[in-house]
């Protein structure tokens, strides 16, 4: 009978510490990682890896602050001259299932780095701030800047055009689901928060005070060669709806790494989009 009340004592302890371990131990159904959360197998950081030191000016700011904060962070930069930008879109845009192509922006399609020029069949430097709207041109500064500079079908670069963004519009021929009209484009699905988020970052990072325009974003289409792109309540929503994800971080870490040395904020906090705008 001893050895009985032993085992059943023991089996008390166990169940007892069983609940004790499961009280205590992270659940197995975690709330998933946010799209903000860069993914292991492309990159090494998380959003919030800068916000002690990178970011620690403009933490905990809002509005027309955090703004100010960000501009005067992300303006400490490297500039590129525009035939450097060739070959850092060839390690920004890499293809990471083909080491010698890069992903065209509006396509999604992987094409070869060394088709890179003006012809068709080949791939060009596509302004996404089109470089007309505050004729800022290809100069050293905003025409350089490659966290707006993306490789592009010439083709499809050519329908852009400098067109504003918006939705709606008729498909653009191997556009990789584009659409545009008379006075906007409309990029595929997979990127419209890359390219909101890279009209944010232009928008912040030049505000007039180095000798470019004051660049910003509003709320129309068809702003020729103004310094406006729009439209901002459609570039809000492509930011909420098409969150940052592993080759955008990726190719945001490899800018701040080996090239300009300067973050795009939006892509490691789209959330500070809302606060400003």
């Amino acid at each position: 009978m001893l050895a009985i009340r032993t085992r059943r004592r023991k089996a008390a302890a166990l169940a007892t510490a069983a609940v004790l371990a499961a009280v205590a131990a992270p659940s197995l159904t975690a709330t998933p990682a946010t799209a903000t959360t860069t993914t292991a197998s492309t990159a090494s950081t998380t959003n919030t890896d800068y916000d002690s030191t990178y970011y620690k000016d403009a933490i905990g700011k809002t509005g027309a602050s955090l703004k100010s904060s960000l501009h005067t962070i992300i303006s400490d930069q490297t500039k590129l001259s525009y035939s450097a930008v060739w070959d850092a879109l060839k390690a920004t845009d890499e293809d990471p299932d083909n080491s010698g192509n890069v992903i065209l922006l509006y396509s999604g399609v992987s094409r070869s780095k060394s088709l890179n020029g003006g012809d068709t069949g080949d791939w060009n430097r596509e302004h996404v701030w089109a470089k007309s709207h505050g004729d800022f041109g290809t100069s050293t500064g905003p025409g350089t800047d490659i966290h707006h500079l993306r490789p592009s079908d010439v083709r499809v670069n050519s329908v852009r055009g400098n067109k504003d963004f918006d939705n709606g519009g008729s498909a653009v021929s191997e556009g990789g689901g584009s659409l545009t009209d008379s006075d906007s484009f409309e990029p595929r699905d997979a990127v419209k928060g890359d390219v909101a988020r890279m009209i944010f970052y232009m928008a912040v990072r030049y505000e007039g005070g180095d000798g470019f325009a004051d660049l910003e974003v509003n709320g129309q289409v068809d702003n020729g060669s103004n310094p406006y792109i729009g439209k901002l309540p459609v570039l809000k929503a492509w930011n909420d709806e098409d969150p940052p994800d592993a080759f955008e971080e990726h190719r945001n870490q490899v800018i701040y790494d080996d090239y300009q040395h300067n973050r795009n904020p939006f892509v490691d906090h789209p959330e500070w989009v809302e606060s400003i705008w």
